[in-house]
């Protein structure tokens, strides 16, 4: 049976369908994720992007397709964690908006959605790389356009883009040459492929294998905080609007017809302090009010209220005037914040003696989504933040945190560990935000890299042949030296990073090194390297035995 329209609750199907055959499969994705070292994280980074979409599709109940492609978008961006994660963002954020009016599309209409969702993803990326998710995106979509000029059908147009993707997953080891070195296509683009499958079988109408586990369900869409300030010097008799009121307004179709501005002036009738925060299916609504009821009544005349609450400010103030150590107010901004990320309670203890105001858990195989980002930045509390990634990885979902958010902020890429503590060095409080920028990326370029890790496959890369739970030792991103444990790597690593013109060197100790392997190797460097200055620091971090920087 063909389909010459698709509307919204088809589409949402096939989001679920989409996000549930890669939740199969990420462990697939994983397996092949090997550039630029064997380490295995693409899969897991966008299942978690693609289901915190599916989350917001699955509370959508609208045949609207613009309006579910639109809530995708916005659980993707929120979701986004890696490279693939957050260009997975971009493919279906760029769809979405070519569609954003449109109750039904056509075919024609659903191969420009997937083109809009490349050209939208390739500008996203600074230097855009072919052999990639961006890749097989692009051949799928071309494709797809191709074949609309003469097919009305859009499950054929479906298969078309399922089956080109597939092949042009298949081409990318002659784009990448990592790839064909190692044997394997790109993990990002068996990422999409595998989400374009779930999208074709929900068309066709073939059930995939039941997975165990549901999507969960979407908390509350806006966190809007309140902040209790208790002034002394006023009295309880004097608060004219008593009652601290909160609810949402799940707004429905045949209510009244919701206009966001008309809704804040009718209610401003109501009390002061007021907030709404709107999008097409919910509003919040913050509001001190003397009589509450009031405004719960007209709200209701636009749908079902959710999530209420009422606090009669009265009773908390006379509270809070006698104890007080329990008042609070709203924080002055500090002048500047740094947020960085870090894996290992001895790094996240280091980053702060250097001047971190937020450290964000995170790293190789565990990706900050942009909401983890966004949220450290809001605890940073401050004018101007800068955000240190240190990770590859992660420079993309920072970059778009940056972009939704109205501080000034500067994304400084450090790609590791000792990328992020030079650049904590190096910045000075008593000099202007543009002029730390500068100081933060010069910095990062002046110090050398390491770190010793274990593979998790077989595999030849950078000339060497590595075994499975090998030890790696890697320099800036590139491997240099291999053993079969990890105090004669970080030896051999340590000997190719060090030359007559550093001066310190500081070594990261990682969770499964025991303390006779770190004076083992405190001993080699001292005297194997006389003139240099050795520090050890305990970093507790997994999956690198040790982060070394040379300086």
């Amino acid at each position: 049976m063909a389909i010459e329209r698709l509307d919204g609750k088809a589409f949402a199907d096939m989001i679920l369908s989409g996000a549930h055959n890669l939740s199969q499969n990420a462990d697939v994705v994983d397996a092949l994720n090997v550039f630029p070292v064997p380490d295995g994280d693409t899969g897991t980074n966008m299942n978690l992007s693609m289901t915190s979409g599916a989350k917001e599709v699955e509370m959508t109940d609208s045949d609207h397709i613009g309006q579910v492609a639109k809530n995708l978008s916005k659980g993707l961006l929120m979701g986004a964690r890696g490279n693939s994660g957050v260009i997975l963002s971009q493919l279906f954020r760029g769809f979405g908006k070519s569609i954003e009016q449109e109750q039904t599309i056509d075919s024609v209409q659903f191969a420009r959605a997937f083109q809009a969702g490349v050209d939208t993803a390739y500008k996203a990326v600074m230097k855009p790389v072919e052999g990639t998710i961006l890749t097989v995106a692009k051949d799928a979509a071309k494709k797809a356009i191709s074949e609309a000029e003469n097919e009305k059908d859009i499950i054929k147009i479906m298969e078309t883009v399922a089956a080109e993707a597939s092949s042009s997953l298949k081409r990318t080891p002659d784009l990448l040459p990592v790839l064909k070195e190692v044997g394997v296509v790109d993990s990002g683009g068996q990422g999409l492929v595998y989400v374009y499958q779930g999208f074709l079988a929900s068309l066709k109408g073939e059930k995939l294998l039941k997975s165990d586990a549901s999507l969960p369900s979407l908390g509350d869409l806006v966190k809007a905080e309140h902040h209790k300030s208790a002034q002394s010097h006023m009295n309880t008799e004097d608060i004219e609007f008593g009652y601290c009121t909160e609810f949402m307004v799940k707004l429905e179709d045949e209510k009244e017809p919701f206009n966001e501005e008309k809704f804040r002036e009718d209610l401003s009738q109501f009390g002061d302090s007021l907030l709404v925060i709107a999008d097409e299916s919910l509003a919040k609504v913050h509001i001190h009010a003397e009589h509450p009821g009031e405004a719960l009544n007209y709200g209701q005349t636009y749908g079902s209220l959710v999530n209420i609450k009422i606090e009669n400010m009265r009773e908390q103030h006379t509270s809070l005037l006698n104890k007080q150590t329990e008042r609070t107010s709203r924080k002055e901004k500090n002048e500047y914040g740094i947020v960085t990320v870090a894996m290992g309670d001895g790094i996240t203890e280091l980053f702060k003696s250097l001047g971190a105001s937020s450290v964000i858990e995170g790293g190789q195989t565990m990706n900050p989504s942009t909401e983890d980002i966004l949220e450290a930045v809001k605890q940073a509390n401050a004018k101007t933040v800068y955000i240190l990634p240190n990770n590859s990885n992660i420079v993309m979902a920072a970059n778009q945190a940056a972009s939704v958010l109205e501080e000034k902020v500067f994304v400084i890429p450090t790609k590791n560990v000792p990328q992020g503590m030079s650049a904590l060095l190096a910045f000075n409080p008593d000099t202007g935000p543009a002029d730390n920028e500068n100081r933060m990326n010069e910095a990062i370029n002046h110090v050398k890299a390491g770190q010793v890790t274990y593979s998790v496959r077989d595999t030849q890369i950078d000339g060497h042949q590595i075994k499975k739970d090998d030890y790696m030792g890697i320099m800036d991103g590139k491997i240099v030296a291999t053993a079969e444990n990890h105090l004669e790597a970080a030896k051999s690593l340590l000997e190719k990073m060090i030359d007559g013109d550093d001066e310190i060197v500081t070594i990261i100790v990682g969770q499964d090194v025991a303390e006779n392997e770190t004076e083992d190797l405190a001993s080699f460097a001292n005297s194997r390297f006389e003139e240099m200055e050795v520090e050890i620091h305990h970093g507790n971090q997994p999956l690198y035995s040790y982060i070394i920087a040379v300086e």
